[in-house]
């Protein structure tokens, strides 16, 4: 049961990393609960207090998540068309352009907002468009930095206590 648990929490993590990206993925939460299965396994020590920061950390990253971008697409005098742009045009930049979507649909996407908003102020829309990258490439970063540190803890734990889930 260990080795199961200890694999389900490895997807997981390795979920939760990429979850960083995209919007349909919590990436902290999920990388969080790669911890809390390793943690339900036998062979590492439970330590509540531990899961409780993280899960907090997490959750604070999962809401701020979604104030980062709009504060920054406002401070750019964009509007909620470029909001809602940067997240279509980040689905769709990673189906059709694949990674270099990640940083080329959301521009996109936020540009082609503004412009439906009001087509006649190109200026506005590309300023809001930078301010909307700006605030997803800064999420997104955020993310991933929780993210990679949830993967080390758990790598540093399985690797403190791999001689037990193997014996």
């Amino acid at each position: 049961m260990d080795v199961l648990l200890l694999f389900l929490g490895f997807i997981f993590i390795i979920l939760g990393i990429i979850g960083a990206f995209l919007p349909v993925l919590p990436g902290p939460i999920t990388s969080w609960v790669g911890l809390l299965l390793l943690h339900l396994t036998s062979a590492v020590p439970k330590d509540w207090k531990f899961l409780g920061i993280t899960l907090a950390i997490a959750i604070f990253i999962y809401l701020i998540d979604y104030i980062i971008p709009a504060i920054a697409t406002k401070k750019f005098g964009g509007s909620k068309y470029g909001i809602w742009g940067t997240s279509i045009g980040l689905l769709t930049g990673i189906l059709f352009m694949g990674p270099l979507g990640v940083i080329i649909g959301p521009f996109l996407g936020a540009f082609i907002g503004e412009i439906l908003y009001n087509s006649q102020d190109s200026k506005r829309a590309m300023k809001a468009a930078i301010g909307s990258l700006i605030g997803f490439l800064f999420s997104t970063g955020l993310k991933l930095v929780v993210s990679i540190v949830y993967a080390s803890f758990f790598i540093s734990q399985f690797w403190n206590e791999k001689a037990v889930f193997f014996s």
